[in-house]
Formats: C-alpha cells, sequence, structure tokens
C-alpha cells in the first residue's frame, strides 16, 4: 500500500513537535530544580519546636550561678575602685580652680571720664523749662561743628522744626546751617538728647563768634537764644 504524502508530513510534524516539548519540559525541570537547591520549608512540626526548647534548657542548665555574697563583695569593690579617683579628681578641680582665682587680678568697674569742656563752655540757653546748651565747636572736613545738647524739664512736651533755627555771625549775618542728632520733640522730664549744627567754613571768614536762636513748633512759645559762642580758631 502506498502511504499518502500528506499524512506521512502529519506524522512526521507531529512526532517533531512531541519530541520537542519533552525536551523543553525536561530542560525546565532540570533549571528549576538546580535554582530550587538549597531551599527549604520552614519546619514547623511540634515536635522539633519541643525538642529546641529542650536543648536550649540543657545548655542554660549548664551555666554556673554565682552566690549573692560574691556578688555584693564584687559591685562594692568596682564602687569603692571608682569613687576614690573621682574624690581626687574633685580636689584637684577645686585646687586649680582657687589657684586661677588667685591669678586672676580683681576687675575694676571702668572709670567714668568727664568730658572736657574748651574755654567759654557750654554757651546755654533756657526758656520754659527747655535747655539748649552748645557744648563744643570744632572744624572738620570744610565744616564747623556744633555739639549741642537740649532736655526739656518743662510741663509739656515741646516739638521742633529745625528749619526755624536762625543762625548769625557777630556782623548780623545769617548762616545756613544743618542739624543733625537733634530731637523733634523733647519729652517732659526726659534724658539729654545730643546733637550736631554743621555751618560751612566758607562763611565763616573773618567770624570770631555766632549765636543760635531756636523756638517750637508750632506754638512758638519759648525761644532759646545762645548767644557769643567763640568759633574763632
Amino acid at each position: 500500500m502506498k502511504i499518502n504524502s500528506t499524512v506521512l508530513l502529519t506524522l512526521v510534524l507531529l512526532i517533531l513537535m512531541m519530541g520537542a516539548g519533552s525536551v523543553s519540559a525536561f530542560l525546565g525541570f532540570e533549571l528549576g530544580s538546580s535554582a530550587l537547591k538549597g531551599v527549604t520549608t520552614p519546619d514547623g512540626r511540634p515536635t522539633t519546636k519541643f525538642a529546641s526548647n529542650k536543648s536550649n534548657s540543657s545548655q542554660q542548665a549548664g551555666l554556673v550561678l554565682l552566690k549573692e555574697e560574691e556578688i555584693l563583695k564584687i559591685v562594692k569593690a568596682r564602687v569603692e575602685g571608682k569613687t576614690k579617683p573621682a574624690k581626687s579628681e574633685k580636689l584637684e578641680e577645686d585646687d586649680e580652680e582657687t589657684n586661677s582665682s588667685k591669678q586672676k587680678p580683681e576687675e575694676k568697674p571702668p572709670e567714668v571720664v568727664e568730658e572736657k569742656l574748651q574755654p567759654g563752655f557750654p554757651v546755654t540757653a533756657q526758656s520754659e523749662g527747655v535747655t539748649m546748651s552748645v557744648q563744643s565747636v570744632r572744624y572738620s572736613g570744610g565744616d564747623l561743628l556744633l555739639k549741642v545738647k537740649m532736655q526739656n524739664k518743662g510741663k509739656d512736651s515741646v516739638r521742633f522744626l529745625y528749619s526755624f533755627l536762625d543762625v548769625t555771625d557777630d556782623k548780623g549775618r545769617t548762616l545756613s546751617a544743618s542739624t543733625e542728632g537733634l530731637p523733634t520733640e523733647l519729652p517732659v522730664n526726659g534724658p539729654a538728647f545730643s546733637g550736631t549744627v554743621s555751618i560751612p567754613t566758607a562763611l565763616l571768614d573773618d567770624v570770631k563768634k555766632i549765636s543760635l536762636a531756636l523756638t517750637d513748633y508750632p506754638a512758638q512759645k519759648l525761644k532759646l537764644e545762645a548767644s557769643d559762642i567763640p568759633v574763632e580758631r
């Protein structure tokens, strides 16, 4: 009998497919078993736990327990060994503190240095309990600098606008001036405030004395006049 070629081809293909499946299954099994080597499942059996507990108890039974008296002796010896050097260290620290206190000189309080006034100063003006005094004058950087102090011991606070400050020389000419640090308001019984009045030296040729005049703002109830302030170089 002649075998049909189609049937023969089909049988060959089936045999090849079965062979390939068998080979792939075998290879997969080998790879999986090699990958799982050394991996074991946890032992959850109660008999093994009892055996491990018995082994641990048998190991602990081999420990030697010390007596209470020996433990107390050891603790006492350690405590005495720690306290003695601690006491000696404390004594050394006390000696160092006493030596350092002896070596350090006694700190003296800073001496208050009183400001030395120039001859003819201060030049003071007072009105209604408000005082304005020129403490000193000096030339610096092309300007004449007048150090001025102001204080209010009157009944009411006083406000000032220093654009109303009149500066005149001994010939009656008005001089331009600028102020710095002077308060715009003097509170009642407040501290003394210090500031500076600056006058360009170009305006002071042949000038020996100047005068300052200031009034409060806006009431203009008081007038402070400091006259004959010596400015000659």
